[in-house]
């Protein structure tokens, strides 16, 4: 298997949300796109850069969007800085892998009073490790003690109910994860969408008496979940900008911007960007929209995810990639594919996106080294997954439920 280019955005599965949880230039309807106009400078404004990952990871990552975040103990100037930080708009909160952390972060505790541990599901694989606090950085904007994942499968036992329910591995680590975190800045405020407190029922939050005790399933209010950190800015909470620039075929690197709030700064106001709802966290959708496709309709079965690395959608008319090619879980169609789909929100408003699909095994064959693919795809099974593609060469706008923001209510998509 080549590794370096096998990295799939490995797809959450939260509570509530059927398919989300942890991406060309298009058009959009018969408007022209708003100006794809990249934010550099600012106290709300991240650079981003899409490269192959962190180093250590022994891998190179195919479209994946990183940011630094700086963790530091709750209340004190003990901090430290994690780079290659993927960036999440299909999941929601912080995690960060274990055995990179330097400071010492205070542990959050079950209603029993022993130390909680969250398990995050994926199609592919999960994520476990405790839940402690810290305050977050990013750019000048900062959140106080917020909780986060810390993955690791060696701070407490893995429970059978969190490993057996997806056919892959642990995703604890830098090397199986390709990153060193993900960053969810997706259109929740925390992890588990259920609207307030998250069931013990959903095997997501434990509770564990020691290193070497069996975990407990059990209930967490929405406090004590993970949290979004954007959400708990003091201003420029109600959602993010993903700011990147067109590709054309491949790049070895792509330079962009992660900015916070809409429509509270002179640096992201929405403009001319058509608002696209999604399902609430009291929906039976939440986070997901329609995509029409083919003569197929993906009614409240998609969405819009940064952290997905290509477009993930059926299309039994283009080739699959041999699963011992190399490019395995992508498509390699024998020329390039120029097709249309139409993404239609909550609230009805629709537009055309086109977008094309190459060979991923060409495309990875012809410079190794490269990092951007706007023509990366793959099959899926019954959804549409608008991946990392997507956000080259437009602004796409990211709202928060329960925040306040131009355009509509929240949760949305804007672009």
């Amino acid at each position: 298997m080549k590794a370096a280019k096998m990295k799939i955005k490995i797809l959450l599965v939260f509570a509530g949300c059927p398919l989300l949880l942890l991406p060309g230039c298009g058009g959009s309807g018969s408007k022209t796109l708003p100006p794809n106009t990249i934010v550099t400078t600012g106290p709300n404004v991240a650079p981003i850069e899409v490269d192959t990952g962190p180093p250590s990871s022994g891998v190179a990552y195919a479209n994946g969007a990183f940011v630094s975040v700086t963790l530091c103990v709750p209340g004190t100037s003990t901090c430290q800085v994690i780079p290659y930080v993927l960036v999440d708009t299909g999941s929601y909160g912080l995690r960060i892998v274990s055995s990179l952390l330097t400071v010492t972060l205070p542990q959050e505790t079950a209603s029993d009073g022993n130390p909680m541990v969250e398990c995050v599901q994926f199609l592919d694989s999960y994520t476990w490790g405790p839940v402690q606090t810290a305050d977050v950085e990013l750019s000048s904007e900062e959140a106080s003690s917020v909780p986060i994942q810390v993955l690791s499968d060696t701070d407490f036992t893995v429970p059978s109910s969190c490993s057996s329910v997806s056919a892959g591995a642990s995703a604890d680590t830098v090397e199986n994860l390709g990153a060193n975190g993900i960053l969810g800045v997706g259109q929740f405020a925390q992890d588990c969408v259920s609207n307030g407190t998250c069931p013990a029922t959903d095997n997501q939050y434990y509770s564990c008496a020691s290193s070497t005790a069996a975990c407990t399933a059990v209930e967490a209010t929405a406090t004590q979940q993970v949290q979004n950190p954007v959400a708990l800015f003091a201003t420029d909470n109600n959602g993010v900008i993903i700011e990147l620039p067109a590709v054309s075929g491949a790049a070895a690197t792509v330079s962009g911007s992660l900015v916070f709030g809409i429509g509270t700064e002179t640096n992201n106001a929405l403009g001319t960007a058509t608002v696209y709802t999604a399902g609430s966290s009291t929906s039976k959708f939440p986070g997901s929209f329609s995509t029409n496709f083919n003569t197929d309709d993906y009614t409240n079965a998609a969405f819009i995810d940064s952290g997905s690395n290509g477009y993930f959608f059926p299309d039994a008319k283009i080739a699959n990639c041999a699963s011992t090619s190399g490019a395995g879980g992508f498509y390699c169609p024998s020329s390039t594919q120029n097709l249309s789909a139409t993404t239609v929100g909550m609230n009805g408003a629709s537009g055309t996106v086109n977008f094309s699909v190459a060979s991923a095994l060409t495309m990875f064959s012809d410079d190794p080294n490269d990092a951007a693919f706007a023509d990366l795809g793959g099959p899926a099974s019954g959804y549409f997954d608008w991946g990392l593609p997507f956000f080259y060469g437009r602004n796409v706008f990211t709202s928060i439920e329960g925040k306040t923001a131009p355009g509509g209510t929240p949760p949305y998509w804007a672009y």
